[in-house]
């Protein structure tokens, strides 16, 4: 069953023309209500029925402009606009000549009526800037104050109405981009019935479909390499036996090193779905960070002299004192596959140099070498599997080394950054806490 939709247009649209109608209804009521109140307080105006009645007597006795002498003065007194009138029979509403004299001189016409003997009225309204009565800039001081609060609270009410749940959904973007893919954009917004839910839906809907396709990638590479790890074992045993019967020694040599590498790339992916998808129940021991450097730069000393590569290691002298919390293996790894990649993009002659230093509350390591570094646009893609950026870092390995490294960085909590140096070559530094155990 299809959902009524109420477009977010209208809803902005509804929003804006209510608060206008509203502005427009509470500031009419607001002027009526303060103008029935001044017109009370003039009608209880002390000594007004008094005066109305000698105006009366004065002008059924002398005439019309000695009663209205009579009131110019006594209005100044007062500071109110006062006339005499007769009543017109079957007439409610005051002659018209008298209401237009009212708008001339008092914006809001609220004038007091008191009805006099003999068939007369006595209108009273406050002169322009009297004492004790309403300036008519306060009643638009009014209308304008009560504009724009009812008009700002509507802007407040329609930017949270379309920015929390985008807001929302930016967080959650950001925290799936960062690894937690069971994340959803809640029900309460993918079931609103405009375009913010349809989005939010589609947005669920998109995230489901990329989780389903990264686990099913995920779960191919470990199945296709955990598989093809048997028949490379038996054929590495073959390879040996085989070069025993006296087969070509050089042909042999070939294969077996061909048989390394894929049983190298192998374990790579093994060890990237392990990182990924067991990292938060690593094994979490101390681990003294000089101690797993020298670790590292001896296993890979063979391979430096091979490359005809120097590596320098400079530590600074609180290194030794402290420790980092994880699987000492996998920051072997970790380390290894980001010191290979620099061996493997260092020209032969040249150095790699390897620092650790220790700086708030975190150790910092970093391993920099002077090959031809990557391009600026690139440098953030370097961390994801089986990017290589041949254009300018060659074409050795697969693209798994320092996404493993990643992996297994972000396990730990730690931080792994790459940038070119200044010098020429790349620089990769990796941050990870401190640990205060007892």
């Amino acid at each position: 069953m299809t959902r009524f939709k109420f477009p977010l247009f209208w809803r902005i649209f509804l929003s804006i023309w209510l608060a206008m109608v509203v502005t427009v209804v509470a500031s009419q009521l607001a002027t009526r209500f303060l103008l029935d109140r001044e017109r009370q307080a003039i009608e209880r105006q002390v000594g007004l029925h008094e005066i109305a009645n000698e105006a009366v007597n004065l002008r059924q006795q002398l005439g019309k402009n000695e009663a209205w002498r009579f009131l110019r003065v006594e209005g100044e007194r007062l500071q109110l606009h006062l006339m005499l009138i007769e009543k017109e029979r079957g007439q409610h509403r005051l002659p018209h000549s008298v209401r237009e004299r009212i708008k001339s001189s008092w914006h809001p016409s609220k004038p007091a009526v008191l009805d006099l003997d003999g068939g007369f009225q006595l209108i009273a309204w406050p002169r322009m800037g009297g004492e004790g009565w309403l300036h008519p800039g306060f009643f638009r001081m009014i209308e304008l104050a009560l504009a724009f609060f009812i008009i700002s609270l509507a802007c407040w009410w329609i930017a949270r109405f379309v920015s929390r749940p985008l807001k929302h959904m930016e967080g959650t973007a950001r925290s799936i981009a960062h690894g937690d893919t069971n994340l959803r954009v809640a029900d309460a917004i993918a079931h609103r019935r405009d375009e913010v839910g349809q989005l939010a839906t589609a947005f669920n809907a998109m995230t489901d479909r990329l989780c389903q396709l990264l686990d099913r990638h995920n779960r191919l590479l470990r199945d296709i390499s955990h598989d093809l790890r048997t028949p490379l074992a038996r054929q590495r045993v073959a390879i040996e036996l085989a070069s025993d019967e006296g087969a070509d020694p050089a042909l042999m040599e070939s294969i077996l090193r061909q048989n390394e590498r894929l049983e190298a790339m192998t374990g790579q992916i093994l060890t990237l779905y392990r990182v990924s998808e067991n990292g938060g129940s690593i094994e979490q021991q101390p681990v003294k960070p000089l101690s797993l450097m020298n670790r590292v730069l001896g296993d890979a000393s063979d391979y430096a002299e091979q490359q005809g590569v120097d590596c320098k290691l400079v530590a600074s002298d609180d290194v030794v004192t402290v420790s980092i919390l994880g699987d000492s293996g996998l920051l072997q790894r970790a380390f290894d596959n980001v010191l290979q990649n620099a061996l493997d993009h260092t020209p032969p002659g040249q150095s790699v140099d390897v620092e650790l230093s220790v700086s708030s509350r975190q150790v910092e390591v970093s391993i920099a070498d002077e090959g031809p570094g990557a391009p600026e646009d690139m440098l953030n893609q370097l961390f994801e599997p089986f990017f290589r950026a041949d254009e300018s870092r060659g074409g050795k390995g697969w693209g798994l080394g320092l996404s493993i490294a990643r992996d297994i960085i972000h396990a730990h909590d730690g931080v792994i950054t790459a940038r070119n140096r200044s010098s020429g070559g790349l620089q990769v530094t990796v941050q990870l806490p401190v640990f205060f155990g007892s």
